[in-house]
C-alpha cells in the first residue's frame, strides 16, 4: 500500500509502463478523465440533502471511496505527466487564498472573493 503521493505516482508509473498506456495520458487526456471521474463521483450526491450528504450509508461511502481514488489517481497521473508536485502546489494555493480571504473578513461568510 503506497504510504505517499510519491509511492504512490511511480505505482501508476509502472502500472500504466507495464500495458503501454503512457502515449495515452497526455495532460489533455488526464485532465478529461479526470474531470469525467469527478463527474462520477458528484452523481452519488445528486438529489441529496445537505445531510444526507453527510451521513452515508456504507455501501453509499463504498461507491465514493471507489469514485474518490479515481479522482486522485487520475490527479496524480496528471501532476506527474506535467512534473508539478501538487503537495507544493497545494501548499503555494493555501498562503494564497489565506491572503485571499482573511480571518476578518471571510469567517462564517461563503462568497467568493469580491463576489456582492
Amino acid at each position: 500500500m503506497p504510504d505517499s503521493l510519491t509511492s504512490l505516482r511511480h505505482q501508476l508509473a509502472t502500472f500504466a509502463a507495464e500495458r503501454d498506456w503512457q502515449p495515452f495520458h497526455s495532460p489533455k487526456n488526464l485532465a478529461s478523465a479526470l474531470i469525467v471521474e469527478a463527474g462520477e463521483l458528484l452523481e452519488h450526491f445528486q438529489w441529496m440533502t445537505e445531510e444526507q450528504s453527510r451521513t452515508l450509508q456504507p455501501e453509499q461511502k463504498q461507491a465514493v471511496a471507489a469514485e474518490i481514488a479515481d479522482v486522485l489517481l487520475y490527479l496524480v497521473q496528471l501532476s506527474d505527466a506535467l512534473d508539478i508536485d501538487p503537495l507544493a502546489a497545494a501548499q503555494d494555493k493555501i498562503q494564497v487564498n489565506a491572503r485571499k480571504y482573511p480571518v476578518a473578513t471571510a469567517r462564517g461568510n461563503s462568497r467568493k472573493h469580491g463576489a456582492p
